[in-house]
């Protein structure tokens, strides 16, 4: 797959999107971004800036950048698709791929939640459907900042499935991407460290702050430990993809605040600022991801016969602030657990 000849269209370019299709830019990749009204705006107006914890601070100006609103626009020249939309979207964008897009346009689902792949196979037919997934927190500037900016806020390499030539293609400068043999275990690994989007939303406090304090920690892993308890029960191994195996991640969680800022540094790299798209969206008065997230796992546990006190009292305390739409609602640990 020759870099230079193949034409990406990122479908959502939001946070996540608007990183992505800039660094492939950047890298003389041929991108177009489509993008909600709002996005693309900004970005006539002032440009993208991409920036991230290794000092990378680019701009690409507003003439450099392909960008639109209109998926009949974009989706008809696409050699490769990344879908970045919420989970929420994703028929929606199935939908207008199937009615654009070309029959031989490979997508690929780089969203977060695992059945996101599988849902855009079921709208796509025969298309080639592959899953990603992004390890790595991108905060976006506020409304009306420009140029609008992107800052990677946070480590790791992309992984999506194997396809001849295409993570060669996507693999650029402040945007690694790999093979991985087994995405589904990939993306239930990732789910579980997105069981603390949640719990960033309902603090109110930048992800950093919350992972240094044990009392959030301890939710944490009393989450993963019902999620663990539910795969094991349905025969799902997550993957180990971040140093540790998955079955260890909430012992690690549940140390004194000393020795995991000791043991976990890597899992504290983190932008100072950096909360989670949860929070992003209760701030902004959308729905959020709950349903794929923690709801994942309920529904999981339903199926298995397995406990889930502490997910479900999560998810409901996102979905009342949801209900509220009067952003984070900045609950204490001790509010969360009652």
């Amino acid at each position: 797959m020759a870099s230079g000849e193949k034409r990406i269209v990122v479908a959502g370019a939001g946070s996540i999107g608007c990183y992505a299709g800039g660094c492939l830019a950047l890298a003389g990749r041929q991108v177009v971004l489509l993008a909600r009204p709002r996005i693309e705006a900004a970005l006539r107006q002032g440009g993208l800036r991409i920036s991230d914890l290794e000092g990378r601070d680019r701009l690409i100006k507003p003439e450099a950048l392909g960008i639109t609103a209109d998926p009949a626009a974009a989706l008809p020249q696409a050699d490769v698709i990344l879908v970045t939309v919420k989970s929420g979207a994703t028929q929606e964008i199935a939908a207008l791929i199937e009615a654009h897009a070309r029959p031989d346009a490979i997508v690929v689902s780089l969203q977060n939640g695992v059945d996101n792949a599988d849902r855009l196979r079921a709208g796509l037919g025969q298309r080639t459907v592959l899953a990603g997934m992004v390890p790595f927190n991108v905060v976006l500037s506020p409304d009306g900042e420009l140029p609008l900016e992107v800052r990677r806020a946070s480590d790791g390499k992309v992984m999506i499935e194997n396809s001849d030539g295409l993570a060669n293609l996507l693999d650029v400068e402040g945007f690694a991407v790999q093979t991985h043999r087994d995405m589904k275990a990939v993306l239930w690994c990732k789910l579980l460290m997105n069981l603390n989007n949640a719990l960033v939303a309902l603090s109110d406090l930048p992800l950093a702050r919350e992972l240094a304090d044990r009392r959030w920690r301890l939710i944490l892993a009393s989450q993963m430990d019902e999620a663990l308890r539910a795969m094991k029960a349905c025969g799902i191994e997550p993957a180990r993809t971040a140093g540790l195996r998955p079955a260890l991640l909430p012992k690690v969680l549940r140390l004194p605040d000393w020795l995991f800022k000791l043991l976990a540094r890597r899992m504290l790299a983190i932008d100072p600022e950096a909360r989670s798209s949860m929070w992003d969206d209760l701030q902004r008065g959308r729905p959020t991801e709950i349903d794929d997230l923690q709801g994942a796992i309920l529904r999981l546990a339903e199926k298995a016969g397995t406990p889930a006190p502490i997910i479900r009292r999560v998810a409901a305390l996102v979905h009342q602030a949801e209900a509220d739409r009067r952003g984070a609602p900045g609950l204490s640990p001790d509010a969360v657990r009652a």
